[in-house]
């Protein structure tokens, strides 16, 4: 299904169905932070549109922002678990075993910037998708991982939610 038509399809549920926005905002989000994963779950261009129908169909941000927030940690988190519990063999794991390439980036990247990585890598689209699976191999504190894996996904939420609300909110809807 193209990207195009799948975005049309969720917005157009979520414009039927507001009381839905936190949920489907929680899944989107949650799939767009899974390692490897994201690669294939096209949520981001999702999550811009869903800003402005929160807007414009009444729902309350808070909630959707927070649902955001909430999935995409746990991505994260999940992802990072992975990473720590099956350390070096997550590499041979499919689909991690496709992406060679990536993973070296990822690690250049995780070396390079440390838990700042984790932040910084939630804003770059395939690093998203291995920065907390790393950052997991390597044993990264859980208190550092955490505070900048949420910190990160409370910025990363607002970022792609609010332009379309406040836009929305400008045009009087």
């Amino acid at each position: 299904m193209e990207l195009e038509a799948y975005a049309r399809q969720v917005l157009d549920f979520v414009e039927a169905h507001a009381y839905w926005a936190p949920w489907i905002a929680f899944i989107l989000a949650f799939g767009e932070s899974l390692a490897v994963i994201s690669l294939f779950f096209p949520a981001t261009f999702v999550m811009v549109g869903l800003g402005a129908l929160i807007e414009a169909g009444g729902a309350p941000f808070l909630p959707v922002w927070v649902a955001a927030t909430l999935g995409a940690a746990l991505g994260d988190a999940v992802s990072y678990w992975f990473g720590f519990h099956f350390k070096d063999r997550a590499r041979h794991v499919w689909p991690l075993r496709l992406y060679p390439a990536l993973m070296e980036r990822g690690e250049r990247f995780f070396f390079r910037f440390g838990t700042w990585s984790v932040f910084i890598g939630r804003f770059f689209g395939p690093l998203r998708a291995v920065i907390p699976l790393i950052a997991g191999m390597f044993a990264m504190p859980q208190t550092r991982f955490q505070i900048a894996n949420i910190a990160s996904a409370m910025l990363w939420a607002l970022l792609l939610l609010a332009p379309g609300a406040a836009a929305m909110k400008a045009l009087g809807y």
